[in-house]
């Protein structure tokens, strides 16, 4: 049921567009934008790519041009930077992107391992569909999906790629497994409300079953008006009156009068719920949604999960030939357009700023420089954004990056606060270990009286190949499973030195004993469904932790995200994805849509919405289906 939860986030929308409400600029967006290959004077733009160039990494073995000069340039291949990426260059804008790893999707990214030979093989060298049967295929983050497989959803991640017209098909399904510490031996059952009414009482009693009811009554409304805007519509202008107000007058009114409601955090003692069953499952839900408990989430955004329950025909979605072909979709709709490409492999080592402004980026391979007219925009997390501009460039931005992240740049000294990191297990097993009557995900929670953000107290599991059976070879599953958000990078510093020596932490007998013990959770998970999957009986083991999200990732301290609560005493809030700087912008986890696949979509949409006149926004958001 955790699964359902995560199209919660959609209700994300509040913050920004209200953010826009009480600062609206002028409508400078109304200007109509130069064509693609024109100057604003209409001469041919020098320097503009003479060709589309596809995802591999080409950063390396391009020939190196004089003078590079594209009309946006984007920092990170992540949801929020490919979706904002997209949109740009379906406005008609050239956009190069540079992603530093091998495969393009940041913290979703897929990767593939060789059975024979336990190696990583690069999508890049994958010879044709034979060689892609051959190997196992892992998520390296989320594989829980839900409102992307219907035409008309709330989900930003479809508004995305209907504006965009590149898509992956997608596979449904509707059971999910959970055990609980009230249901050791574990459930399945499929979503929806009356499904669900049905847990509650067995496991909760019927004060469960009534505070969810009284629950429901009092939080279903708060989600219309929010259920009918599109993210892709909210915009930091005046423009917003056009692109929100007039097309969806009726659900932006509702909005504007449940707005006090809507920026409260989801208070359990406050609305009346007694069911310690009820309690403890929500708070498991909202802690998978945000990586934070229920308490500090939103009001809103539970409210709109709430509403999800009861949406008719809920299924869940899973992309057909796993979470890489999500990226690859995004990936498509910026390289078709002529003049726009993305390059893996490509590390930037530098935004350009010029009297004031950001005009482009300088790479770290050989120092080469591509100049933005526009727009830089970074998909990188909240430390690397600031670290790409030089201190002294810009007061206002060295201000606020002082405020966000202090002298230290831990939250132990003042700096933001940061959600935990990751355990992770790569498993490649074979098909008889896996009972064919095994749900092909599910949560164990080992003890809410620890806190739902316990060490190793709450593992997903996913087994994509009982979905798609093409994610592993012939006869065998592939099984990803993880701490969800609860690894504290404390544990981990003392190791920090071994994160770029793989021979010292293989080596290293102390570093590989606390990784085989924050590990043993996820094991015991995995094992509550598949008894025989044990360390040794798998032909691929693979576990990542903390440190590893941290150098693949360039994620400071491994960190899933700001832990920003609404109505935090010490006063934090996102960041906009504007920066102080003219012409640098943000987007992703570390601004104001938050955490969560369908938030930094949302996030990659109001960037380039930002960047793009309203008259490009309208004319992409006429392509999204609302429901």
């Amino acid at each position: 049921m955790a699964v359902r939860s995560i199209t919660a986030a959609l209700a994300l929308l509040l913050p920004p567009l209200l953010h826009v409400l009480v600062r609206l600029r002028p409508a400078e967006s109304f200007r109509a934008s130069s064509p693609s290959g024109i100057c604003r004077g209409g001469r041919r733009r020098r320097g503009a790519p003479r060709s589309t160039r596809s995802v591999a990494a080409v950063g390396a073995e391009a020939e190196e041009e004089e003078e590079e000069v594209v009309d946006c340039v984007v920092i990170g291949s992540g949801i929020g930077g490919l979706s904002c990426a997209g949109l740009l260059a379906a406005s008609g804008r050239t956009v190069k992107v540079f992603e530093s790893h091998y495969e393009a999707g940041g913290c979703a990214h897929e990767f593939h391992v060789d059975p024979t030979s336990g190696r990583a093989v690069p999508t890049s060298a994958i010879r044709d569909d034979d060689h892609r049967r051959s190997l196992f295929h892992f998520e390296a983050g989320p594989s829980l999906y839900s409102g992307l497989s219907t035409d008309r959803s709330p989900n930003p991640l479809k508004h995305v790629y209907q504006m965009i017209e590149e898509e992956p098909d997608w596979i449904s399904y509707d059971r999910w497994g959970a055990h609980l510490p009230e249901a050791p031996g574990g459930y399945q059952m499929s979503i929806g409300a009356t499904n669900f009414e049905r847990i509650l009482e067995t496991y909760g009693g019927r004060e469960a079953v009534d505070d969810w009811n009284m629950l429901a009554a009092k939080l279903r409304p708060m989600s219309a008006g929010v259920r009918g805007i599109p993210h892709a519509s909210v915009r930091s202008d005046a423009g917003v009156l056009l692109t929100v107000a007039a097309r969806y007058p009726l659900s932006f009114v509702d909005v504007l009068r449940n707005a006090p409601a809507f920026s409260e955090s989801f208070d359990l003692d406050e609305l009346g719920v007694k069911s310690e069953f009820l309690r403890n499952y929500l708070d498991m839900l909202a802690f998978l949604l945000q990586g934070l408990p229920a308490n500090k989430t939103l009001k809103v955004v539970m409210a709109y999960m709430i509403e999800d329950f009861f949406r008719e025909g809920a299924v869940m979605d899973f992309p057909r030939g796993g979470s890489g072909e999500m990226i690859a979709a995004l990936v498509r709709g910026v390289t078709k357009r002529e003049g726009c490409s993305v390059e893996t492999s490509t590390s930037v080592d530098e935004v350009l700023i010029e009297n004031g402004r950001a005009v482009g980026v300088r790479l770290a391979r050989g120092g080469r420089v591509v100049r933005a007219r526009e727009a830089v925009i970074s998909n990188a997390d909240m430390t690397n954004t600031y670290n790409f501009v030089k201190r002294g460039a810009h007061a206002g931005f060295d201000d606020e990056r002082d405020r966000f992240l202090g002298s230290t740049n831990d939250p132990r000294d003042g700096s933001v606060p940061y959600c935990k990191s990751f355990m992770h297990l790569h498993l490649g097993v074979r098909a008889e270990l896996i009972p064919e009557d095994a749900p092909p995900q599910w949560t164990v929670v080992r003890d809410w009286s620890k806190g739902i953000d316990a060490v190793g107290n709450v593992v997903v599991v996913s087994v994509g190949s009982k979905l798609d059976p093409s994610l592993a070879p012939e006869g065998y599953h592939v099984i990803h499973a993880y701490t969800a958000g609860n690894e504290p990078y404390e544990d981990w510093e003392r190791f920090e030195h071994l994160m770029d020596d793989a021979v010292a932490r293989d080596k290293d007998e102390e570093y590989q004993k606390f990784k085989d013990e924050r590990a043993r959770p996820i094991w015991e998970a995995i094992q509550k469904r598949s008894p025989g999957v044990v360390s040794g009986a798998c032909d691929v083991e693979m576990v990542a932790t903390p440190l590893t999200h941290a150098r693949f990732l360039s994620r400071h301290r491994g960190n899933y995200g700001l832990a920003i609560a609404p109505g935090n005493s010490e006063g934090w809030k996102f960041p906009d994805v504007k920066t102080p700087i003219e012409g640098y912008y943000r987007c992703g986890d570390s601004t104001t849509s938050g955490i969560g696949v369908p938030a930094v979509a949302s996030s990659g949409a109001i960037c380039a919405n930002s960047i793009m006149s309203v008259w490009d926004q309208l004319r992409l958001n006429s392509k999204i289906k609302m429901p």
